[in-house]
């Protein structure tokens, strides 16, 4: 190793639907000059050799890399402070997604700046952390922006839309931060996810009992809403239901399609006489990293069974392509090698 390089060892790689659009090529680039590209952008790994300037890790030590790496350009201000989330030319690289080659591989050597340490007693959920990124960089947003509200935490009722990985992860993360959480999804209220919901102390409404419209109406409005579907009809159908000085969060992607008819009027009217608020947000800032660390860590005292058993597949790397091409269980994690606690 040279200089502030890090040799690291891939344990396990999540894998997640961005994973199966690449794999069926509706998006992802490979590095130029090269005809594949790797996938993998959900990673936990082990330290294996340093380079002599390495301050941060040492050999042993169990990481969690970023996945977004910085455009080149000097007039993208956001890149430059480190928050390559925020950047302005697009120029920026994805590892497994955009450029780079990802982490489904058994050794890969990175910067130390991209590596986020991880407390060896989560080696056995820490796969969930980029994930959870997600929810972590919309708490961030939430509260720079709900700070024009004297908000008292315990009373901020919010939801997350979709029981996905994503919207899990978000629903166990505002419970976390003490918010009276709701998830809304298709699945029926005896469903095994509900199940999981109201595992962790939140509240599950199922599609099949309350129209997405009603909701608002039946349930209640809520002061933030947690888009984690990526179907623009779906996430706009649930603005009916945020309340005045509402929040709502976009995280999903939409796949490229026809346009879905939007009453653009209320909305509007809505957003003003409300002050309501909208936020897209993408993860990639290692503050998101290193707060999602420390809830997962909540998560883990505060119900570990719950945490979990979001990840209901652990298959070796010859079982990945079936993963990649197939649906079922909720977090599908592949094992490159192990290092839990025993």
């Amino acid at each position: 190793m040279t200089g502030s390089q890090v040799l690291l060892k891939i344990l396990e790689v999540g894998l997640c639907g961005t994973d199966r659009e690449i794999g069926t090529f509706q998006y992802g680039t490979p590095p130029p000059g090269s005809d594949h590209l790797v996938l993998g952008h959900e990673a936990l790994a082990e330290v294996t050799a340093t380079g002599p300037d390495v301050t941060l890790v040492r050999k042993g030590d169990l990481v969690v890399p970023t996945v977004r790496r910085p455009c080149p350009h000097a007039r993208c201000h956001p890149c430059h402070a480190e928050r390559q989330d925020f950047c302005i030319t697009g120029d920026f690289r994805e590892q497994g997604i955009k450029e780079t080659h990802g982490f489904l591989q058994e050794w890969v050597v990175e910067e130390e700046e991209h590596l986020v340490l991880v407390p060896r007693l989560l080696s056995d959920v820490a796969v969930l952390t980029e994930p959870l990124t997600v929810a972590a960089k919309a708490a961030e947003q939430a509260q720079a922006v709900q700070g024009r509200l004297p908000w008292e935490s315990a009373r901020v009722r919010a939801l997350a839309l979709g029981a996905g990985p994503v919207g899990l992860l978000g629903a166990m993360s505002m419970v976390v931060n003490h918010f009276d959480t709701f998830v809304y999804s298709l699945e029926p209220a005896t469903s095994e996810r509900a199940d999981l919901v109201r595992s962790f102390g939140a509240t599950y409404v199922s599609g099949q009992d309350v129209p997405l419209a009603e909701l608002g109406k039946r349930v209640g409005t809520f002061d933030i809403i947690y888009e984690a579907v990526g179907v623009s009809k779906v996430a706009f159908a649930a603005l009916e239901a945020l309340g005045p000085n509402g929040l709502f969060i976009f995280t999903g992607i939409p796949a490229h399609g026809g346009s879905n008819p939007v009453d653009t009027d209320t909305l509007m009217r809505n957003v003003v006489l409300k002050n309501q608020l909208i936020l897209g947000t993408v993860n990639a800032g290692r503050s998101s990293y290193e707060l999602a660390l420390r809830e997962l860590e909540q998560g883990m005292f505060l119900f570990p069974e719950s945490v979990r058993a979001l990840i209901t597949h652990r298959v070796p790397i010859q079982e990945a392509p079936s993963l990649i091409t197939g649906q079922g269980g909720i977090k599908q994690v592949v094992q490159l090698a192990s290092a839990r606690v025993t």
